[in-house]
């Protein structure tokens, strides 16, 4: 299954539910702040809908719990490279994600074979601290360049127009969080980034 170019990252089961629910077919889930029971049921539930609704469910970091549930993919930051056990994950099938910032994560990342790679922050963003400024544009078309056909990620800062912006530079998938989940309208925003990146 080919991947959506919409690609938003939620913290619920809930908000994978509303974006489902408006045709959203590829959804992060990435949560930060809870025990590990709660993390499986919620990765449980989230997976169940992306199932029903057709959709790819990627786990952020937590990779025992994606080959346990089975997820369809997981995503590892640097970080998490240390110490995710690659075989294991190849094992059961589950597609690997990479986070990368500059040359020598990129080199990492392709070492591993990714079935994406993710570069960011292109633009600022509030989401959270980051040590690497904004990449910008021109960094999209080198990124693609070098990793062919793997599928390109442009993360950070994105709003529906930059998300444009990002898909023209040679991005080929397109990630957001606040635009959506700040939004006074999720769903009606969601249906906007489905239209801008689907056309």
């Amino acid at each position: 299954m080919s991947l959506d170019p919409f690609y938003p990252i939620v913290d619920s089961a809930a908000w994978v539910s509303r974006l489902t629910g408006v045709g959203a077919k590829l959804i992060q889930l990435r949560i930060k702040d809870k025990d590990n029971a709660a993390l499986e049921s919620e990765a449980r539930e989230a997976l169940g809908i992306c199932q029903k609704a057709g959709a790819q469910l990627i786990l952020n970091d937590f990779w025992r719990l994606a080959i346990d549930i089975a997820a369809d993919y997981v995503h590892l930051g640097q970080e998490d490279l240390d110490t995710a056990d690659m075989p294991a994950i190849r094992a059961r099938g589950i597609r690997v994600g990479i986070s990368t910032h500059d040359d020598a994560e990129l080199a990492r990342a392709l070492k591993l074979e990714p079935d994406y790679v993710a570069l960011g922050p292109i633009y600022p963003t509030i989401l959270k601290a980051m040590r690497f400024g904004p990449q910008g544009l021109d960094r999209i078309g080198e990124w693609k360049r070098r990793i062919g056909n793997i599928p390109l990620v442009a993360i950070g800062g994105l709003n529906v127009e930059r998300g444009r912006a990002c898909l023209a530079a040679g991005a080929d998938i397109v990630s957001v969080v606040t635009d959506i989940t700040l939004n006074a309208d999720p769903e009606a925003r969601a249906r906007e980034w489905i239209a801008a990146t689907r056309a």
